[in-house]
C-alpha cells in the first residue's frame, strides 16, 4: 500500500477543512488538484510534464482539520490523498492536466486505485475555479461518449477545499526512495491496469 511512518501533518493557522481553497501562486502561475489513489504515483506523472512547477502531496475534501496520514487512511477524515500541481498557464493548459490525469487512473474504480482500496484513494478533480469546473464536467463529458473509453466513469468533479500538505517523508517518494517505490507500484499492478484501461495512451503526457 502507499504507506508509511504515520506522522502529524499540518500547520497552525490553516483555514477550516471545508473552506474555499486559496491559490498561493504568483501571477503568472495556477493550481490544479487531483485525487488518483497513492500521491506518490500522481506526483511522479505530473513531474514528468512541461509546465508543471511543483506538486505537492497532500490530503483534500475532508472534514478534519490538519490531518495526518494515519487519520486519512483510517478512513474516517473524509479525505482523499491527492496532489496540488503548480503550473504556468502559457506552456501547459489546464485541459491537457486533465488528460494526463485521465490516463493515469482508473475512472471505473469507485472503490479505491489499484490495490490500494477505501475512500481516501478515491479518484476526484477538485476545480480550483468554476473555469476549472466547467473544463473538468466538459471533459468528463467527452470521455463518457467516447466508445474507447473506460465506463462507467465514476470520478468526481468537486470544487476544491482545504489542501493540507501531507508529511515531509511522502513528498517526491518516487525519487527519494526509487527502489521501494518500484516495488510497490509493480506489486499494485498500477500500470498493468493503466494499460488494460487506456491502451497505447495509458499514462499519457
Amino acid at each position: 500500500m502507499c504507506t508509511g511512518m504515520a506522522t502529524g501533518a499540518g500547520a497552525a493557522g490553516n483555514p477550516a477543512p471545508e473552506a474555499a481553497f486559496q491559490p498561493d501562486v504568483g501571477s503568472d502561475e495556477a493550481v490544479a488538484i487531483f485525487a488518483g489513489g497513492c500521491f506518490w504515483c500522481v506526483e511522479e506523472a505530473f513531474d514528468q510534464v512541461d509546465g508543471v512547477v511543483s506538486t505537492t502531496s497532500g490530503y483534500t475534501g475532508g472534514h478534519l482539520a490538519d490531518p495526518s496520514y494515519k487519520d486519512v487512511t483510517a478512513e474516517t477524515s473524509g479525505h482523499a490523498e491527492a496532489v496540488k500541481v503548480v503550473y504556468k498557464p502559457d506552456t501547459v493548459t489546464y485541459a491537457h492536466l486533465l488528460d494526463v490525469f485521465w490516463h493515469n487512473v482508473d475512472p471505473t474504480d469507485a472503490g479505491g486505485q489499484f490495490c490500494d482500496r477505501g475512500d481516501s484513494y478515491r479518484s476526484e478533480i477538485f476545480a480550483v475555479t468554476p473555469e476549472q469546473e466547467a473544463t473538468a464536467k466538459a471533459s468528463k463529458k467527452t470521455l463518457e461518449d467516447d466508445p474507447d473509453a473506460p465506463s462507467p466513469i465514476v470520478t468526481e468533479i468537486t470544487p476544491a477545499t482545504t489542501f493540507y500538505a501531507a508529511e515531509e517523508y511522502h513528498q517526491n517518494y518516487y525519487k527519494k526512495n526509487s527502489l521501494r517505490y518500484k516495488f510497490y507500484r509493480n506489486s499494485c499492478r498500477r500500470d498493468a491496469t493503466l494499460e488494460k484501461r487506456w491502451g497505447e495512451v495509458a499514462g499519457g503526457h
